[in-house]
Order: C-alpha cells, then sequence, then structure tokens
C-alpha cells in the first residue's frame, strides 16, 4: 500500500477540542476509528513542537482514500493540514532507471 506522511496543525478551535476532549491519546484513538473504517493502517502517530503539531505515517490502499480523508479533515476548520506521498528505496531505484529525455533550458 502507498504510504503518506501527514502534517497537520491545529486551529485555535482544534486546540480547544484537543484540551477539552481528552488530549492526546483520545485524538490518536478518534484517528485510528476514521483509518481502519477506510482500510487505513497508522504506522506512526506523534506530537511536535514547531510548524507543525501532529504528524504521522499512514499505508493507504489509494489516493482517492488519501484525498477523501485530507477534505474531511481539512473541511472541520480545526487543522491544517500537509499530506506527502512517500516512496521506498525501490521504488526511487525504479525511478533512477527510467529515461526521461529532459532537456534543461538553455542546452
Amino acid at each position: 500500500m502507498p504510504k503518506y506522511m501527514f502534517q497537520a496543525s491545529y486551529t485555535a478551535d482544534g486546540t480547544r477540542g484537543l484540551i477539552k476532549g481528552g488530549g492526546g491519546t483520545a485524538r490518536r484513538a478518534a484517528v485510528k476509528q476514521l483509518t481502519d473504517a477506510m482500510g487505513v493502517k497508522v504506522e506512526a502517530f506523534y506530537y511536535a513542537f514547531g510548524e507543525y503539531d501532529v504528524c504521522g505515517i499512514l499505508d493507504v490502499p489509494d489516493n482517492a482514500t488519501m484525498a477523501a480523508i485530507a477534505l474531511a479533515v481539512n473541511a472541520s476548520g480545526a487543522l491544517q493540514t500537509k499530506t506527502t506521498v512517500l516512496l521506498t528505496p525501490e521504488e526511487v531505484d525504479q525511478a533512477c532507471k527510467k529515461n526521461v529525455g529532459f532537456r534543461a533550458p538553455g542546452q
């Protein structure tokens, strides 16, 4: 299954909801409930300091499923998310073997 890294920042309302709703473990359980229902496996789930408040890695069946999750989370207004598709080293090996035929400007 494709892997995706998500990074999310709580809005003020989202932070209030986090505090009122039982904290980090309660939110992790809510994420697991959502992802289990969609056939998604949570590989990692962490809180962080800095630009993003929460981050993790998900095994997701396809792009449409990941897009549906991101749309629902962003539409809630409680978080702003960033999603990154992750590649395995083997996938990079495959990419390195493909002839793209790109010519840089001016060459």
